[in-house]
């Protein structure tokens, strides 16, 4: 197997700093982190996020095994390009590359490339998908903690970086605890813990278990990030006060409103919900800024997604949209699709723009010119015991509130879970695309 890494910029050699050190020092204490996201936390976006209050993102997944391979160069180059300096460079950074693998040799090798581009290599621990099912890797490595130690040790033994490892909690949060504590003596600087089990995923996502998470920080030395059940910006900090955790990471909150870590310019609201066909327009302008390629699904992924809240309504811009065909070195098909994607933008922002001047929102709650998430419906199980179990018990916590004023962190953990269900109430858009891509 042969690998060949396009050099680094020359600089002074520094020391591995681990852990807190590692945090502070080298990342900044980043609090709002962009998750990992198949196709969908590329180069381009990750600038955009950067720009509405991102401090730390993840590369998408990236298969070691195909990484690795000497056949593989096409993979290589659209999973993690270096040919132009832009990915992994200045203006990436902090930066943490993410790989599903479960061959530490491989991994091994694949990391030892991009490890000039970046600041720490992270192991996916948590993809549910079926795919990783299949290839044995994510989610479905949770069983064998000796594949899982070695995965992580080889790494921290042999790269200048650090590792840090993404996860997904057990129904016992004694197992849960056991494993982090594992993951930790394997070499692991930094926890990523997200509230899900392994089978909660599609139509049985449900909620996200902040208790876990808060059981997890409390139990280990390392930097933690939280992930799940954050939607809106004041989600952050319940998320930080329930859990105690170091950072929040979000994925399709995130990736519906660009703008999620970003703080209201307007009195009276805490987070920012920009006009949708404007965040567009911003992205497609990054795509074809830079000379990196942006994988095609990618770019028509974000767009279904920011402008979401009025494609239902413009239902010819959204079947224009999917009609969008070109990918990037495909002659001139790319430069054409490109400037169809920025007529349909500019079209819904002359739409979203006539709307908002005219006050015509259409019913309650956010309008649909801004950006603003998507609520992914609940098993109807979920729904029952949240609605008949958590809204009992907030309800008698709030009831309560005169001698309570300060709420405690089991109560910000109901409270979101209480939020969610009663946003869920309504039937969910028939069109909405499902968007389960945090990994």
């Amino acid at each position: 197997m042969t690998l060949v890494s396009t050099p680094a910029v020359a600089g002074p050699a520094r020391k591995k700093l681990q852990g807190y050190e590692f945090y502070r020092e080298v990342l900044g204490s980043p609090k709002f982190i962009v998750a990992p996201m198949v196709d969908q936390s590329e180069l381009a976006w990750r600038k955009l996020s950067r720009r509405y209050g991102a401090q730390l993102v993840y590369t998408p997944m990236i298969n070691a095994k195909m990484f690795a391979a000497d056949n593989r160069k096409a993979y290589r180059e659209q999973q993690f390009n270096t040919e132009f300096g832009e990915e992994g460079g200045p203006e990436d950074r902090p930066l943490f590359v993410q790989f599903c693998a479960n061959d530490p040799e491989q991994l091994l090798a694949s990391a030892k490339v991009v490890e000039p581009h970046c600041d720490a290599i992270d192991i996916n621990l948590g993809c549910p998908q079926e795919i990783a099912k299949k290839g044995h890797y994510g989610a479905f490595l949770q069983d064998d903690w000796d594949l899982i130690y070695r995965l992580i040790n080889t790494l921290h033994t042999n790269l200048s970086i650090p590792v840090t490892a993404k996860f997904r909690v057990f129904p016992s949060v004694e197992k849960t605890v056991a494993y982090a504590q594992m993951l930790e003596r394997a070499g692991a600087q930094i926890l990523t813990c997200h509230g899900r089990l392994r089978e909660q995923r599609g139509h049985n996502t449900g909620l996200a278990d902040w208790a876990q998470i808060r059981a997890v920080k409390q139990a280990v030395s390392v930097p933690v990030f939280a992930n799940g059940n954050i939607l809106y910006h004041a989600d952050l900090q319940r998320c930080l006060d329930a859990t105690g955790a170091d950072g929040v990471m979000s994925a399709e909150g995130q990736l519906y409103n660009a703008a999620l870590f970003a703080a209201s310019s307007t009195p009276g609201e805490t987070g920012a919900h920009p006009r949708h066909a404007d965040l567009a327009l911003e992205y497609l302008a990054l795509v074809g800024a830079q000379r990196t390629p942006t994988p095609p699904g990618a770019v028509k992924g974000h767009l279904f997604k920011l402008m979401r809240p009025a494609l239902a309504r413009e239902t010819d811009l959204r079947d224009r949209l999917g009609r969008v065909r070109g990918a990037p070195g495909k002659d001139k098909g790319w430069a054409a699709a490109l400037e169809e994607y920025v007529a349909i933008a500019e079209e819904m922002k002359r739409r979203m723009d006539r709307d908002a001047e005219g006050g015509n929102a259409g019913g309650e709650g956010l309008p649909h010119w801004v950006a603003q998430p998507y609520f992914r419906p609940l098993p109807v199980e979920t729904v029952e015991k949240e609605k008949g179990v958590v809204k009992q018990e907030a309800g008698a916590k709030r009831a309560h509130s005169a001698r309570t004023p300060e709420p405690s962190a089991d109560d910000q953990l109901k409270r979101v879970k209480l939020d969610v269900v009663d946003a869920l109430d309504p039937p969910p858009d028939p069109g909405a695309m499902p968007a389960s891509v945090c990994v």
